[in-house]
């Protein structure tokens, strides 16, 4: 079998659950500069990348991976949300791109085959992609609407140098997370494709949206079934919603996706909305609770948690669905679907 039709029997068979946070839970270890430094003599500051961490203080990852599967999670996803040249910039650590994707990868896969080995039940990988912080739908400058920082196939470029050192890595999926601009999403696709075509496989997608707005729409203005038109061609095995909101914010847009969808659905949200000093404060009890009726509902195929989620609130969700049905697959009729901002399907 291979490793989209491993992961869909699996999902084929109960509610699986991806990982938490892991900026949040780095946090935890109050670590200085000199530790995320190390010995590797960058220009500047490494205080606050995280995704470093796998080549300068790999206990601190390996623990946080390790603590997620102790608390039931099926999918690891890696440390490597700005592991990517425009992100890693900000750090004068651009050359080391390759090597973080490839050595968190390494790691995130050695701790799930391990736990697998363990009772046999599979564990994945998902290869961890984050937008960066350009955007190609919208101009930085309010005085130049035309105005781009990169372009297309510059971005495309990045993803691709990432996409193949995950897979280099030992990873299943890519998992395109946190999508703010569909056109950004839609370079990361493109790249995860390309990959696959070099290598002569299979390289399933993974895609999750961020919503900037209660409306459910992302930065570029997309609607969550907009969003879906645009990338449906790429047949993801997951699709879905992370960040955002608490879940509670999310709830008519899971269903909304959950009702188009001829594909699994993965939704992590964070853990509620942060308090006045941006913290998360959302007990456990109170995330799991909420994803919880989605599984009921039979919206969701994966679960897990985004900012502010911890391996308790990993535990509790994973306990709270256990037994429940996961999601059938609904077979939408065969039509052409169109997105602009909003979506449109074409009379048959």
């Amino acid at each position: 079998m291979t490793i989209r039709e491993t992961f869909l029997a699996e999902a084929a068979k109960r509610i699986l659950i991806t990982d938490g946070a892991f900026g949040t839970e780095i946090q935890n270890w109050k670590l200085s500069e000199a530790d995320y430094a190390g010995d590797l003599g960058l220009a500047k500051d490494q205080k606050g990348n995280n995704d470093i961490l796998a080549l300068t203080k790999r206990e601190v990852p390996e623990a946080i991976h390790r603590a997620y599967f102790e608390a039931g999670a099926d999918i690891a996803e890696t440390n490597t949300f700005s592991a990517n040249r425009i992100s890693q910039a900000d750090y004068a650590a651009e050359h080391l791109v390759r090597e973080i994707n490839v050595e968190s990868a390494k790691l995130a896969r050695a701790l799930a085959d391990e736990y697998q080995a363990k009772d046999g039940r599979p564990r994945f990988v998902a290869g961890a992609i984050g937008p960066t912080n350009k955007t190609l739908s919208l101009s930085p400058d309010v005085n130049d609407p035309g105005f781009r920082e990169i372009d297309f196939d510059y971005l495309k470029g990045v993803y691709r140098e990432q996409t193949d050192a995950l897979i280099e890595g030992g990873a299943d999926f890519i998992l395109v997370e946190t999508v703010f601009d569909t056109l950004n999403a839609k370079a990361a696709i493109m790249a995860a494709l390309e990959a696959g075509e070099a290598l002569g496989r299979d390289v399933p997608i993974m895609l999750s949206m961020t919503l900037t707005d209660l409306s459910g729409r992302n930065l570029s203005g997309h609607t969550v079934e907009a969003f879906w038109h645009a990338v449906r061609h790429a047949k993801p095995v997951t699709i879905g919603l992370n960040c955002s909101f608490g879940a509670e914010q999310l709830r008519p847009h899971v269903r909304t996706l959950s009702d188009i969808c001829d594909t699994l659905i993965m939704v992590y949200p964070n853990a509620g909305l942060p308090n006045e000093l941006g913290e998360y404060d959302e007990m456990p009890a109170t995330t799991a609770g909420l994803v919880g009726e989605w599984a009921q509902a039979g919206q969701v195929n994966v679960l897990g948690g985004c900012c502010g989620s911890t391996p308790a609130h990993i535990k509790a969700i994973a306990d709270g669905v256990r037994g429940l049905t996961p999601r059938a697959l609904p077979v939408p009729p065969v039509v052409t679907r169109l997105a602009g901002l909003e979506p449109m399907t074409m009379a048959a």
